[in-house]
């Protein structure tokens, strides 16, 4: 039978050496000094500031609905189109990535490539990769629309082959024993065991999708972080307050909705 222990002990101590604990502590606070320092604070522009950010927090108080309703309304729909398009594609392109990057499913060679693939679209943020598609296929919807099919690419194909690495192999050896194909292996021995965390994981980047539209919108690539950016610019904090209740409903409502059909697939 198992005991616990009833007194405390202090845990290991990472250097043992007293005094390396002394140098390295002075050598984290010289360096926050002079992290701070370097920081230049400039207390007028702070002063400033704050007084723009009470006008914004005014305006959101009392947002405006009306005045650019067209383009709130307009911007909506970009980014609710960019969000449901990029996340179908990028889901449809992810299921043979993430099979390829799956160890136990792929060749090396298969698998080095869906692993490169899933790297680079990890490695790369989405703001900066909208700034890229924007240089390159000018303003608007189409930017961002590719920007999050990129992002979605990395983001499920890296989870969906670390579900099907883990998968119950014995019903994976079980079809094996049958003398099924490749294709007849996925779809009765890995298909049954992942759907379910595939639909959770779609769902959740759906929502993820809506609230990057939003930031990567302000670059140039369509949604309604454009007309966020904008109403920011002409100092109409009525009108950003009003679109930044918009995002949060909508972001809320998809949080909720995604939670309920999660719980409800597994």
């Amino acid at each position: 039978m198992s005991t616990y222990p009833t007194t405390w002990r202090r845990p290991p101590q990472i250097v043992t050496d007293r005094r390396w604990r002394i140098a390295l502590t002075l050598a984290v606070i010289v360096y926050m000094i002079v992290g701070v320092g370097s920081v230049e604070l400039d207390w007028a522009r702070i002063v400033e500031g704050g007084e723009r950010g009470l006008r914004f927090i005014y305006g959101f108080l009392q947002p405006d609905f009306t005045s650019r309703w067209k383009d709130i309304s307009n911007g909506l729909i970009e980014s609710l189109t960019m969000t449901l398009t990029s996340t179908v594609v990028g889901v449809a392109i992810s299921i043979p990535i993430g099979i390829g990057a799956a160890r136990n499913m792929a060749p090396v060679w298969i698998y080095s490539i869906c692993r490169s693939i899933i790297a680079v679209s990890r490695a790369l943020q989405e703001i900066i990769i909208a700034i890229f598609l924007v240089a390159m296929f000018g303003f608007g919807p189409f930017a961002g629309f590719l920007t999050l099919s990129f992002a979605t690419i990395g983001f499920i194909s890296k989870l969906l082959a670390e579900d099907i690495e883990d998968i119950d192999e014995a019903q994976a050896e079980a079809i094996r024993a049958t003398g099924a194909s490749w294709m007849q292996l996925v779809h009765y021995a890995i298909q049954p065991q992942v759907m379910p965390r595939l639909i959770g994981l779609s769902l959740y980047r759906l929502d993820i999708n809506f609230r990057e539209s939003a930031v990567i919108g302000i670059v140039g690539a369509g949604g309604i972080g454009g007309t966020l950016n904008t109403a920011i610019d002409r100092y109409e904090y009525d009108s950003a307050g009003a679109i930044l209740l918009v995002i949060i409903a909508i972001v809320m409502v998809a949080e909720y909705s995604s939670s309920y059909l999660r719980k409800f697939l597994q």
